[in-house]
């Protein structure tokens, strides 16, 4: 299983969206054929791992049986069975299906709520990704945080949720921490900065990994005042901040930009301490 940060740089989570209503794509890949050759573009991209979802979860989101989930993953999975895949879902029948058919990462937007299935969730081998947000249960909804509020919520909630994953037994190297974003903190760009400007202080409090998904998010969108179309520049400025702050995954939907940008950034990192060593 991949780790992260093993040469210095986060793992790329590619997106791919089996669903007819995402706020990115919706629709676009739909079809398992398209979902498939989607995976595979955003692989041959850079991406590390490629999270298939198989519902949204924006504040408009239609709601998905976890039956239909599981007739969208089935043959996306199948035939996907090369790579190693993520599922976005917060139910346990589409978690347990998909960790019995080869997902490696489970990411439950929700965090895991329910102690009643910790036991079987310590049973599995994947990692999970335990996401925060204000919402708690469901998809994201439009609340206006106040941002000074965010930061005691967000510790709060993984000193919480991280000391009972651990007390039923889940190993601990199984946990990856996600912050939320966009909807999931509030419906002003604040909150999503705030969390941003201090990722290295999540990962230093606990010592774990951590993943955040900027990409294309609706904070972004308002304080650049740019439309979904035009979003990718802010996008990467915000992948790149998030590298800087420790991030160990990003989730993205353009895993080749970031790949490409990385490069650069890594380079001149590099460059530049090898510079002021031998001055």
């Amino acid at each position: 299983m991949l780790q992260p940060g093993y040469d210095g740089q986060p793992r790329l989570v590619g997106i791919v969206n089996i669903t007819e209503d995402s706020f990115s794509d919706g629709g676009r890949y739909l079809a398992a054929d398209n979902a498939i050759s989607h995976a595979h573009r955003l692989h041959a991209g850079g991406a590390d791992i490629i999270e298939l979802g198989p519902a949204s979860s924006h504040p408009d989101a239609a709601k998905v049986t976890p039956e239909q989930e599981i007739a969208r993953l089935a043959p996306v999975l199948d035939a996907l069975a090369d790579l190693p895949l993520a599922v976005d879902s917060y139910h346990p029948a589409t978690q347990r299906y998909a960790a019995e058919h080869g997902a490696t990462y489970l990411n439950d937007i929700q965090g895991f709520p329910d102690p009643s299935r910790y036991d079987e969730l310590a049973a599995m081998t994947c990692q999970l990704v335990v996401m925060h947000s204000v919402q708690r249960l469901g998809p994201a909804t439009k609340v206006r945080t106040e941002p000074q509020t965010i930061w005691p919520a967000i510790e709060q909630f993984f000193d919480a949720r991280v000391t009972a994953l651990e007390s039923a037994g889940l190993a601990r190297d199984r946990l990856i921490l996600d912050p939320g974003l966009g909807y999931f903190l509030g419906s002003t760009p604040e909150p999503s900065l705030t969390v941003l400007a201090n990722l290295s202080r999540l990962k230093s409090r606990y010592d774990l990994p951590v993943l955040v998904s900027p990409s294309r998010k609706s904070f972004l969108r308002t304080l650049t005042n740019t439309a979904l179309s035009d979003i990718g520049p802010a996008t990467l400025a915000a992948e790149l901040h998030a590298t800087t702050q420790g991030a160990d995954y990003i989730r993205t939907h353009d895993p080749a930009a970031l790949s490409t940008a990385l490069i650069v950034h890594t380079t001149l990192t590099n460059g530049a301490e090898c510079l002021s060593t031998k001055r």
